[in-house]
């Protein structure tokens, strides 16, 4: 066997969290045992498209003796594996724009929708925000950290005193800025005098959802 790159898995920091199997487009690391392992060294390219997922840092780079990589073993394992090659997940956006301070108390879209209300960081830490969040809802998107919460109150309101909204859910990461948005649409509901079922989904920093 000749020398080539390939990556190394470090068991001891690897805590099974499956971040890289996504990002990994050979479908070349499998959890086996709550660590992440390297299928079969003819599935991995070396080219460490899975580097920069891994929050413990436990993939490298290494260059050792390995079996050559092999395209056609790679797509089969794909295949086997019942993983997409081609085309993207479609987005389940349904209205523009979605920043909170954006969006008119009086949009149309607004009428009898089922609303999700995310925090900013959770499209990016959860890999199945539109599938399994947005899908079906209505998206308005804010960070109750850096804005002004007093407005983020009025606005969302504003929301349920003008439409009939079907049911609320708030997502938002587990850190402690994000909670304080709990309070506020709560409030918002109750003063409303209306009946509107409110759901909350907590994504953790290594984007699992936690509740």
């Amino acid at each position: 066997m000749a020398k080539r790159q390939i990556i190394a898995i470090d068991e001891k920091r690897c805590n099974g969290c499956s971040l890289c199997i996504p990002n990994c487009p050979e479908g070349a690391i499998q959890i086996i045992d709550n660590k992440a392992r390297l299928l079969s060294e003819l599935f991995c390219d070396g080219l460490g498209a899975c580097l920069g997922h891994c929050p413990q840092g436990a993939i490298s780079i290494e260059e050792r003796e390995a079996q050559e990589y092999s395209e056609t073993r790679a797509m089969e394992n794909i295949i086997k594996q019942g993983r997409r090659t081609t085309a993207p997940v479609a987005s389940k956006l349904r209205q523009w724009p979605v920043q909170l301070m954006l969006v008119p108390a009086h949009a149309p879209y607004l009428q009898d929708a089922d609303l999700l209300i995310a925090a900013d960081c959770v499209a990016f830490a959860y890999a199945g925000f539109h599938e399994d969040l947005l899908k079906g809802r209505i998206l308005l998107v804010g960070c109750p950290k850096l804005d002004d919460t007093e407005i983020y109150e009025e606005k969302i309101g504003q929301i349920l005193k003008n439409n009939d909204i079907k049911s609320l859910t708030y997502a938002h990461m587990e850190v402690a800025c994000c909670f304080g948005l709990v309070g506020i649409i709560q409030s918002a509901i109750q003063e409303s005098g209306k009946n509107v079922p409110f759901k909350e989904i907590i994504i953790s920093i290594t984007g699992e959802k936690i509740q």
